[in-house]
């Protein structure tokens, strides 16, 4: 997985950008190695927001985009925060499309019975 750090009003250092690596590993082991994160790392300037420090991450997937976005006390634990939830997002994911295909076949028109008049079923033709 390719994973691109990007910071907004905010310095990102080779600190930072290695703990980014180090906390979506997990997420990297979940997805394609085609897969591309992007995780933009900004401080709100507005005093009145308490939690001035905002993670957004957007994972690219084959046919699908997973974001999540978490404010927190300092960058550390906004980073925190969203890698949790685009964690949650990934494996829900990937056990909704697993459940796609362990589906039962469709039955065919030939195959599938018919209720008959009397109560009992009967082949359709």
């Amino acid at each position: 997985m390719q994973i691109e750090v990007k910071g907004r009003n905010t310095p990102v250092n080779d600190e930072l950008r290695e703990y980014v690596e180090k906390r979506f590993r997990k997420v990297a082991n979940q997805v394609s190695e085609l897969a591309r994160l992007d995780v933009e790392l900004r401080e709100e300037k507005n005093p009145a927001i308490p939690h001035s420090m905002v993670a957004e991450a957007t994972l690219f997937l084959k046919g699908v985009t997973l974001r999540a976005r978490d404010n927190g006390r300092d960058l550390r634990h906004a980073i925190n925060l969203c890698e949790e939830e685009l964690s949650r997002q990934v494996k829900r994911h990937r056990e909704k499309r697993r459940g796609r295909r362990k589906g039962a076949p469709a039955e065919s028109i030939r195959t599938a019975t018919a209720p008959d008049l009397e109560g009992g079923t009967q082949a359709a033709f």
